[in-house]
């Protein structure tokens, strides 16, 4: 395949990758907003400090889900440009 094929397929994954994380997003913000709920995390004064931390880490999920596939999608683009 000639060089302008693999820059082409490539974004059209990367895309794809991309656009795959998105459409997924809802259902993992929904089950972290009901986690939160069930371990109270409002309610900061009467929790354990393990249960602080296991809302810290929950909450700190979706950034880092969002992080994932823009970091999985730009490579899958950029690394098809350099093949030879």
């Amino acid at each position: 395949m000639n060089k302008k094929g693999s820059i082409f397929l490539g974004l059209a994954l990367g895309i794809f990758i991309f656009i795959t994380g998105v459409l997924i997003l809802p259902f993992i913000t929904d089950d972290v907003a009901s986690v939160r709920v069930l371990l109270d995390c409002a309610n900061a004064a009467s929790i354990s400090d393990g249960t602080k931390i296991s809302c810290l880490f929950i909450g700190g999920l979706v950034p880092y889900y969002i992080w994932f596939f823009t970091a999985i999608s730009l490579g899958v683009i950029l690394g098809s440009g350099s093949r030879q």
